[in-house]
């Protein structure tokens, strides 16, 4: 039977008693309906898991006993990704960010762009933010991934670009069939650009290979906003990461 991992926010230690917070403790007792004695796997984001047992489950409290030991966690990838794309409507942005943590991405930048629809400032933003991180917070649960994602505040294409440093920097353009030249002995930090629904305009596709930004095309195909970056991104962990077929 698979034991179920929470995410808690504090400061995590062997043979620890920890208070889970609100969210979890509802999570676990009501909706798994959990009781005492039964275990857990907590995590912090640290990139260490820790075995627990419930003594105490209430509706809004519930307490554990951390285990004796740190549970052993596969290595990081060895690529660092990097995925930056344009906000879209409705749910299509979350699904992103779930199956972009699922595939090892390391941080996801929300950006603004040209064909973006969707407005976000003050406290609607703040609300926005919170619900990206949780929803990537319950892949990392679900996933078996110790480590978060940084999700970056929203922010427009050019601040973004500015921030950038010497990585490799690939943007998706379907339109454009351009050779695709990288050093596998440099491929350990990728960034890739996507846009949102609609794609990128043609001047922000000419602004982004001005910045050092190799084209990249995925085929015949024109892929969806939601579909194009996991694709690339599942090619590149196979190609330089820890995917493969073992």
């Amino acid at each position: 039977m698979r034991v179920p991992r929470i995410y808690v926010e504090q400061e995590l230690a062997v043979g620890q008693l920890i208070s889970l917070d609100e969210r979890a403790a509802h999570y676990v007792s009501q909706v798994l309906r959990m009781r005492a004695g039964r275990d857990l796997i907590v995590f912090n984001g640290d990139g260490a898991a820790y075995p627990a047992t419930i003594i105490e489950a209430a509706k809004k409290l519930l307490r554990c006993q951390l285990g004796d030991e740190v549970l052993s966690s596969a290595p990081p990838s060895p690529l660092y990704i990097e995925l930056a794309i344009g906000i879209s409507k409705g749910d299509r942005f979350d699904w992103v960010i779930q199956k972009a943590t699922e595939l090892g991405v390391n941080k996801i930048t929300p950006l603004f762009t040209e064909r973006c629809d969707v407005k976000l400032s003050g406290e609607r933003q703040g609300k926005k933010q919170r619900h990206w991180q949780q929803i990537m917070i319950s892949a990392c649960e679900q996933s078996g991934r110790n480590n978060l994602v940084e999700i970056s505040d929203a922010c427009r294409l050019d601040t973004w670009c500015a921030s950038l440093g010497e990585q490799i920097k690939l943007v998706l353009c379907p339109s454009l069939n351009a050779e695709l030249s990288v050093d596998d002995g440099r491929a350990n930090h990728i960034t890739l650009l996507v846009g949102p629904e609609g794609g990128l305009s043609d001047d922000e596709i000419t602004y982004s290979i001005k910045q050092g930004f190799q084209a990249l095309q995925l085929g015949p195909r024109v892929l969806r906003t939601e579909t194009a970056p996991i694709a690339a991104i599942s090619i590149m962990q196979h190609r330089w990461g820890d995917m493969g077929w073992g």
